[in-house]
């Protein structure tokens, strides 16, 4: 299969349209060839194309920074000597002057498919700035590793954030490609918008079930994204980045685990699959022991689980990682109902509004996990619609069928 990008550098009528136009390239450390050569310099190879300037994402256009929320600055880059802005630094939005140093921006984005991963705001507000400077976005689509399914609460009115870019569920279903569209019909933007599509993109294709595995390396679009597994899980785990409990940052499996010094996982275990067996589907929950190097419980001894989404266990149409972890945080306040669960920081620069609400894009799930009476049909019967409002709403920008 091919990549929005690979299609743009293999086809001169692709790119005719960009010929004597100023060519700017957001990225990261997954834009990538076939042949793992990074698409700044595979684009600045063609000799047909004018790159005046690149944007970084959070974590950098190189993937500078390891650990979460962590600034990068703008440079220039040492080898194409073009100026690299970071739109995780001293700004979100890319700024007039900023935009004014292009015609055209390329973007070359790897998603994991949730709506909390910060690369698809960032999408957001680019194309925002695009309409209004009068700029043209051309999308390099990439696959989502996480398949076509859908998960999770909408986020609701008045809960828009760094992490919460538009009224999308928590797992999406979509492509960087198709989100850019559908981006541009939600807020109403009068921009110029041309997706590059991806040829032979099969996203029910067993074992990748949205990633071209055998056919395509895996690269941390983040460095925190380790594994296919990972973007599986993430639409789940990364709730626990609103929590006391680590989510394996500091470890080799970041957002697959889960745990802390004073968990009992076997007890937590049981009360999950007491509570709700059906939502643990599609996956295998394995106690275990894990001590991160870094960020929450660093240097301790943690008890935990391994939500572990890989080959055999996996089945892609039952795994619901955003319920799993809805499971989990039922369960321990079960166990637990005084146990510091939330976790009270400044997230993602907001500190008026806890980070379980913003990363949910809402108070629901928490409630719900406070509630003691509230049961998981309780939860279904908030999600069930979201989840079937928006399969049909998102179906007409659909690229791939």
């Amino acid at each position: 299969m091919k990549f929005g990008l690979d299609r743009l550098l293999e086809d001169r009528n692709l790119r005719r349209p960009l010929a004597g136009k100023r060519i700017a390239l957001l990225a990261h450390p997954a834009s990538v060839t076939r042949e793992l050569v990074h698409s700044l310099d595979a684009l600045a190879g063609l000799g047909d194309l004018k790159l005046s300037a690149a944007f970084g994402p959070q974590h950098g256009l190189r993937g500078d920074k390891q650990d979460n929320m962590i600034e990068s600055p703008d440079f220039i880059d040492p080898v194409h000597r073009i100026p690299v802005f970071s739109l995780y630094g001293k700004v979100r939005r890319p700024t007039a002057e900023m935009m004014d140093r292009f015609d055209v921006l390329l973007v070359d984005l790897q998603d994991v498919g949730c709506r909390v991963y910060t690369f698809i705001t960032t999408l957001r507000y680019l194309l925002e700035a695009a309409a209004r400077h009068r700029k043209a976005v051309w999308v390099l689509d990439r696959p989502n590793p996480a398949g076509r399914p859908a998960e999770g609460l909408r986020l609701r009115a008045g809960w828009e954030s760094f992490v919460g870019a538009a009224s999308l569920p928590m797992r999406h279903g979509l492509t960087i490609g198709e989100l850019a569209r559908w981006f541009r019909h939600a807020l109403a933007l009068d921009v110029e918008l041309e997706v590059i599509a991806m040829e032979g993109w099969r996203p029910a294709l067993a074992p990748g079930f949205g990633w071209p595995l055998g056919e395509r390396v895996w690269v941390n679009p983040s460095p925190n994204a380790p594994t296919l597994a990972m973007a599986r899980c993430y639409a789940g785990t990364v709730m626990l980045e609103g929590t006391t409990l680590s989510e394996g940052r500091g470890t080799t499996r970041p957002l697959e685990l889960f745990g802390a010094p004073d968990v009992d996982a076997r007890e937590l275990l049981a009360a999950m699959e007491k509570l709700a067996p059906r939502w643990l589907a599609g996956c295998r929950l394995r106690q275990c022991w894990f001590e991160p190097t870094f960020h929450k419980h660093a240097g301790k001894l943690c008890a935990g689980l391994q939500v572990h989404a890989e080959s055999p266990v996996y089945e892609h149409d039952a795994f619901r990682p955003w319920r799993v972890i809805a499971a989990a945080f039922k369960a321990l306040r079960s166990l637990r109902p005084d146990y510091e669960l939330w976790r009270d920081f400044a997230y993602e620069y907001e500190r008026d509004r806890l980070a379980i609400d913003l990363i949910n894009g809402g108070e629901a799930l928490r409630r719900w996990v406070d509630d003691a009476a509230a049961q998981p049909a309780d939860l279904e019967a908030l999600a069930a619609p979201d989840e079937k409002s928006w399969l049909a709403e998102r179906e007409s920008f659909l690229l791939y069928r």
